[in-house]
């Protein structure tokens, strides 16, 4: 069901700016039926921005409880759904659906979607020789068999061609302006999230910068991503861990793989259960 977003009233406004908000345009920015501005601080509003109704209390680790609520942030072009909290984000958040309930964002520099993204998908991988010649295109759908028969079945281009041209329509499918952050999400202390499609229960704690990917995260199989990760161009699958210092460029994570203790990975495909630590893949 469609949620009924209502523009603010002058009170709400009022009681807005008396909590040190601003908005380019107050229009601009609707909320749902049940909104009240009680727990909105230190917000700055442009572009079109939907807000959901902040009624929940977080419980943190060692017993600290924080409101949902948006503190000290900075939101453009941002829906942001039922009882989440949003606080001290050090520059802005821009183009994104925080689409589902529950979603906890603290002390991050920067969650933007810029220009049109396929959030890691289309992007090609060239495995097997560093030079290139049998790339591999990652998508969030990728098997171990879909990836075998473009890299090695060269000596079939038509079939390598209808292959990629299924490939490319999934990925236009999934193309967007705007970026994604599921329920139940966690972001902490994290640096820079650019063009990032994050799945619900995904946690993401300390991780130094993420670039055009998707983390396929999920209730059944979250998704773990933590200090010092660095990641560009990737997929990662539902039930994955990426921690302790990992970088990663232009790679496929599969599921349950587990990845950690400083390992680095470049154009790479890591099916089902792969686990790395302490070394390096390259093509």
């Amino acid at each position: 069901m469609m949620k009924k977003y209502r523009n603010l009233t002058l009170n709400e406004i009022t009681a807005l700016r008396s909590q040190m908000c601003s908005a380019a345009d107050w229009n601009d920015i609707l909320v749902s039926e049940d909104f009240t501005p009680d727990h909105v601080f230190y917000a700055r509003f442009s572009g079109k921005v939907h807000l959901g109704s902040f009624n929940k209390e977080f419980e943190l680790a060692g017993g600290m409880k924080k409101h949902a609520g948006l503190y000290h942030v900075t939101l453009h072009n941002v829906t942001v759904g039922d009882d989440c909290c949003i606080e001290n984000v050090k520059n802005y958040i821009a183009n994104y659906e925080i689409g589902g309930d529950n979603t906890f964002i603290e002390n991050v520099d920067i969650i933007l979607t810029d220009c049109r993204s396929s959030f890691g998908n289309g992007v090609e991988v060239a495995v097997l020789n560093e030079t290139g010649g049998r790339e591999v295109v990652i998508y969030d759908r990728l098997s171990a068999q879909t990836a075998y028969v473009m890299a090695l079945y060269r000596h079939s281009p038509q079939m390598v061609a209808q292959l990629r041209e299924v490939i490319g329509k999934y990925v236009e499918s999934v193309s967007s302006d705007v970026g994604h952050v599921g329920s139940n999400v966690v972001i902490a202390d994290a640096g820079y999230i650019k063009n990032v499609k994050i799945g619900d229960c995904c946690k993401i704690e300390g991780a130094s910068r993420l670039k055009n990917g998707s983390i396929n995260s999920t209730a059944s199989a979250p998704v773990h991503v933590g200090v010092n990760v660095i990641g560009d161009d990737f997929i990662i699958s539902s039930g994955a861990s990426v921690e302790d210092g990992v970088t990663f460029s232009r790679c496929f994570i599969g599921q349950a793989c587990k990845l950690g203790h400083n390992y680095s990975a470049s154009d790479s495909l890591f099916f089902g259960n792969c686990q790395g630590e302490n070394g390096e893949a390259c093509a």
